[in-house]
């Protein structure tokens, strides 16, 4: 075969990777294009950048949910620990997620420059942020180093592929000049070795100085006549291994992990065509179409994948897209009052915090969906900052009314009636909440000022309450021990003995004192004894009840909760207004049967009804009695 030939040959060859002589699946290859393809961009990519370096696999955090700070403290991790070619894509998701938060945070600190400088502008505005200037500092000794590392491997490339170029004309003379086999076949295995550890070459070139390589390989092996066994042997070691390695990328079809598994098929196919030498004819066809289609099938499997990132990406912007939209409107309204802007701002924040927890979309749109972002809160700031601008009468306002607030703290802060003063010191707490935004110069100093009135107060509150609660605790164990002791007590029989000892028990124990609010439960069990006493005297439903109303209404007393007093006075007004309403309705329904008599069973039940009632209601209007005398 002349060298025209040849070649010809190698040039059809390099065109389509696919193309093989003799194939009658070639419809089936052109499909696997796109998959081998795939592959062999990658590896091209990955061969460039992989000069020397060993494969470090780095765990990818969710970074955008990190702070800054931890932002940094990663970013910082990574320079220093890693090389700046395994590091790439990490530091690119912290350098936009870092930019994001920190387009937010500054705007933030904008916006409370405003509100506390009513009479600067945003051209006043300074600030120097310490963590900004940590990750500029340590990003910018990521890009030296990677600059540094560009420009080396660059030559490393240059000279590398110098190199095997040199090595594909020695196997092209080894192969014209070939006179000893034997000679020829140690000299082809040298080439092989020395182009294994060649290093890596520019991406463009990659894959067509591989094929060339390749190529006089196979042209070699097939002009071996004189040494057939060693060439057959060499063929069947060669066509073991690919058959192996054809099983391996058998077992990447089951893998879960699509990403790992791709990277894996990268792998086997560098093995395929760096380690690995020729096969003969009559397998060399069949045994690469088998390899391609199963690379075919983990393509499409990836692309699967990556067709499920893409629409849940895309499901992202929309969401994105509806979150500027809202920004956008937010920014076209016409708020007059500080607490509609807050409101509004309450709005936006909660908008951007969706924003930011929306995952990824598409990165083509990235950048552009950022911007929109960025153009829908710049668009709100600029109208929120005219309105604040114009607010520093009402700055004044509130510095006034937080004076008050100090004035009136500092007048309570001494009183000894806890238990009226201690809800206005609350309220006049809430109502500090509540006022607005003061000049920035007196914030700190009236907020301190403020404190130390409240604290004074509260100190001397909780003292007190530590100090009850001591005497409680001790109340509560002597209600313990008399609550045993009245196990043992019996009625004796006669009525007005038992009913005077019942009082007594009654008197004895509120005699004790209060308990704690977290052991009140003590005095559940004393009224179930007081219950079960009182059903065993003779006394009348009336005085039954009212003697358990009293001492129900004794424990209200001692509790000091005038809201509860409050709350039983208006659920016995409606239980009276209820029984009185059965009653008016029991008397009319009497109306309406014209001639039933008197002795009529029916009319017997109604009137049973009706004084049942107006017992019922009599000793409702003494409990109301009762509770009044108490107010």
């Amino acid at each position: 075969m002349s060298n025209l030939s040849i070649y010809k040959m190698l040039e059809e060859r390099n065109d389509n990777l696919l193309q093989t002589d003799g194939s009658e699946n070639e419809q089936e290859n052109v499909q696997n294009l796109d998959a081998i393809e795939s592959i062999n961009v990658s590896n091209a990519e990955e061969n460039e950048n992989e000069e020397n370096i060993e494969k470090i696999e780095i765990p990818t955090k969710d970074y955008e949910n990190l702070s800054l700070d931890e932002l940094v403290v990663e970013l910082d991790k990574l320079v220093s620990n890693y090389n700046v070619t395994a590091i790439r894509d990490h530091v690119e998701e912290i350098k936009k997620s870092f930019s994001n938060k920190y387009f937010v945070f500054i705007e933030e600190k904008k916006q409370a420059f405003l509100n506390e400088n009513s009479e600067n502008t945003i051209l006043d505005f300074e600030y120097n942020s310490v963590v900004k200037n940590n990750f500029d500092q340590i990003f910018n000794t990521y890009r030296q180093k990677r600059n540094r590392h560009f420009q080396s491997i660059q030559e490393n490339l240059k000279n590398n592929l110098a190199t095997r170029k040199a090595l594909i004309e020695e196997l092209k003379n080894l192969i014209d000049n070939t006179e000893n086999i034997s000679t020829a076949l140690k000299d082809i295995q040298d080439i092989r070795e020395r182009w294994s550890k060649a290093g890596a070459i520019p991406r463009d070139n990659y894959n067509h100085v591989w094929n060339t390589f390749h190529f006089h390989i196979e042209r070699f092996y097939d002009q071996l006549h004189l040494d057939r066994e060693a060439r057959d042997w060499d063929f069947k070691q060669n066509l073991e291994k690919k058959q192996n390695l054809i099983e391996s990328a058998k077992k990447l079809l089951e893998q879960t992990d699509i990403h790992k598994a791709f990277k894996d098929l990268q792998i086997y196919h560098r093995i395929w065509k760096e380690q690995i030498g020729p096969v003969s004819k009559e397998h060399r066809d069949a045994i690469w179409n088998e390899f391609s289609e199963i690379t075919k099938q983990l393509h499409d499997k990836r692309e699967g994948f990556y067709a499920e990132i893409h629409a849940r990406e895309e499901q992202n912007l929309e969401k994105k897209k509806e979150l500027i939209d809202q920004l956008i409107e937010l920014s076209k309204i016409e708020a007059k009052s500080h607490n509609q802007w807050q409101e509004a701002i309450q709005k936006v924040e909660e908008l951007r915090a969706k924003f930011f927890k929306t995952g990824k979309v598409p990165a083509e749109v990235n950048e552009q969906t950022w911007d929109a972002f960025k153009e829908a809160t710049r668009l709100f700031n600029v109208q929120k900052n005219t309105f604040y601008k114009d607010i520093k009468k009402d700055q004044q306002d509130n510095l006034n009314l937080k004076l008050a607030l100090i004035e009136k703290a500092k007048s309570l802060n001494t009183s000894e009636d806890y238990d009226k003063v201690t809800p206005i010191m609350k309220q006049i707490q809430e109502d500090w909440k509540k006022v607005g935004h003061v000049p920035k110069r007196y914030s700190d100093k009236l907020w301190k000022e403020f404190k130390e009135a409240c604290n004074f107060y509260f100190d001397r509150l909780h003292q007190e309450r530590n100090k009850n609660l001591s005497e409680e605790m001790a109340n509560f164990d002597k209600k313990k021990a008399y609550l045993e002791e009245l196990k043992d007590f019996q009625l004796v029989g006669d009525h007005k003995t038992d009913l005077d000892a019942i009082k007594h028990h009654i008197e004895n124990w509120k005699a004790i004192g209060p308990v704690p609010q977290m052991r009140r439960h003590i005095e559940g069990k004393f009224n179930k004894i007081l219950d079960a006493l009182f059903d065993k005297l003779s006394l009348s439903k009336k005085e039954t009840e009212l003697v358990k109303y009293n001492n129900r209404l004794e424990q209200m007393i001692e509790s000091g909760d005038k809201r509860r007093i409050q709350n039983e006075i208006t659920f016995v007004q409606r239980k009276i207004d209820e029984i009185a309403s059965d009653i008016i309705q029991l008397e009319n329904n009497i109306q309406f049967i014209s001639n039933a008599k008197s002795d009529n069973p029916f009319i017997k039940e109604i009137n049973k009804n009706i004084d049942r009632n107006k017992d019922e209601l009599n000793i409702w209007k003494e409990k109301l009695n009762h509770l009044k005398e108490i107010l």
